[in-house]
């Protein structure tokens, strides 16, 4: 604990990391949807920074993996590659809600 910081600490990250979740993955979603893969690539590219952080390795990998499928023109490849992703996002998302209730 001492490189992360008090339970505070934590805490304020976890509250900033549900912001993001709640903002991004919406937005991430509508921007697939339209194609707009820069936009997409811009919400996947922070993902893809926090995610070291927070997540899992097998999650880690996967958002680096379709952060870098956004970087390229294939939209289908990477809305499919999405459809994996995505719902394991929201997962973290309901886990981090159900941490920050749960110190309440």
């Amino acid at each position: 604990m001492e490189y992360v910081g008090d339970m505070q600490g934590v805490m304020a990250l976890l509250g900033t990391l549900q912001q993001s979740l709640q903002d991004d993955l919406p937005q991430l979603q509508a921007r697939l949807d339209a194609g707009d893969l820069p936009g997409a690539n811009r919400l996947l590219h922070q993902l893809k920074g926090f995610a070291p952080v927070f997540c899992v390795d097998h999650l880690v990998a996967e958002v680096v993996r379709v952060e870098g499928l956004s970087k390229g023109t294939d939209v289908q490849a990477v809305r499919t590659a999405y459809e994996h992703l995505g719902p394991q996002l929201h997962q973290l998302l309901t886990e981090v809600q159900g941490q920050l209730a749960a110190r309440r």
